[in-house]
C-alpha cells in the first residue's frame, strides 16, 4: 500500500486507536488525525502514540483527508460522514468500521457533497475493552476485515480499502450489506445478548463464587450499554430472527432435560461442543 499523506480518524477509541498505532508503527500514513468528542480521550490516544493530531472539531479534522475513517458509535456514522463529506477534500473517500451495515450504506451509497464517496466497512476485531488505553497496533492481524461495496461504489476506492485493511494485518471480505447485517446478528449480536442474559440471570450474592467459566462466558456482556443498545437498534429484525432460533434450540434443550431424554441431550451438546471446536481459539 502506498503511504498516505493525511488519514483522519473519527472516533479514537479501541478500534479507531488501534487504527492509528497499526497505522503509525507500519509507516503507513505520515499524518494521522484523531478526531473526538472529549479532549480528554484525545489525549490519551496521543499519548498511545494513536494519532499525530487531535481536534474536536470534525470538519477542521477532516480538511486535508486523503482517507476518512469514521469509528464512531453506529447511531452517528451516517451524521458523521455526512458532515465529513462537506469539509473534507474533493472525492475523498470515506469509510467506517461499524458493527451494523445496510442502514448506513443505504442512506451514504449516493448523494455525499464534493464528490466524496463512502464505501462500508467492518473489522471484525475488538473487545469488552474500550478506549484509546487498550488499543493495540497488532488488533486486526489475521482478523476478518469486510467490505461491503454497492453498484455505485468506485473500483479505485474498493482496491484502496482493500490494500489498506490488508496492510493492517486483516484478511478482507466481500459481501452485500445485508447480508453482513444477517450474519453478524448470529455470530455477534446474539452472544451479546446471551452473554448480557446469562450476566443478568445471576443472583449478585452468587458472583463470588464465579470461576472462569462463568468470566468466560459472560465477557463481552462487560462491553458498553449505549454502544449496543445502538447496534441492537439498528440490526433489530436480524437478531429478533436470530433470537427466535436461539429460543428453538433452548426450548430443545429445555425439553431435554424436562422430560429425562438424556441420549438427546447429549447429542445437543455434541452439537455445541463440534461447533465450537470448529470455530477454534
Amino acid at each position: 500500500m502506498k503511504v498516505l499523506k493525511n488519514v483522519a480518524i473519527v472516533g479514537v477509541g479501541l478500534i479507531g486507536g488501534s487504527i492509528g498505532l497499526a497505522l503509525r508503527e507500519r509507516k503507513l500514513a505520515e499524518t494521522v488525525v484523531g478526531i473526538g468528542r472529549r479532549q480528554g480521550t484525545l489525549r490519551i490516544a496521543r499519548r498511545a502514540g494513536a494519532v499525530t493530531n487531535t481536534t474536536i472539531d470534525l470538519a477542521k479534522g477532516v480538511a486535508e483527508a486523503e482517507l476518512v475513517i469514521l469509528c464512531s458509535p453506529v447511531g452517528f456514522i451516517v451524521e458523521h460522514a455526512r458532515i465529513a463529506a462537506q469539509h473534507a477534500p474533493e472525492g475523498t473517500p470515506i469509510t467506517d468500521t461499524g458493527s451494523t451495515k445496510q442502514r448506513i450504506v443505504e442512506a451514504l451509497d449516493t448523494g455525499l457533497p464534493r464528490g466524496c464517496r463512502f464505501l462500508g466497512g467492518h473489522p471484525l476485531a475488538g473487545s469488552e475493552k474500550s478506549g484509546p488505553s487498550y488499543a493495540r497496533a497488532d488488533l486486526f492481524d489475521g482478523r476478518v476485515a469486510i467490505l461491503t461495496p454497492t453498484m455505485n461504489s468506485h473500483a479505485h476506492d474498493y482496491d484502496l480499502l482493500e490494500e489498506f485493511w490488508q496492510a493492517l494485518g486483516a484478511v478482507v471480505v466481500k459481501m452485500p450489506a445485508d447480508e453482513h447485517d444477517r450474519i453478524l446478528a448470529m455470530i455477534s449480536h446474539l452472544p451479546h445478548l446471551g452473554a448480557a442474559m446469562l450476566a443478568a440471570t445471576m443472583p449478585e450474592t452468587y458472583l463470588r463464587l464465579g470461576g472462569s467459566g462463568l468470566r468466560d462466558a459472560t465477557r463481552v456482556a462487560a462491553g458498553s450499554p449505549e454502544l449496543w443498545r445502538q447496534i441492537m437498534a439498528e440490526n433489530r429484525e436480524n437478531i429478533l430472527d436470530a433470537l427466535e432460533k436461539y429460543g428453538s434450540k433452548l426450548a430443545e434443550f429445555h425439553g431435554a432435560l424436562r422430560d429425562e431424554q438424556y441420549e438427546r441431550l447429549e447429542q445437543l451438546l455434541q452439537e455445541g461442543k463440534r461447533n465450537r471446536d470448529a470455530l477454534g481459539g
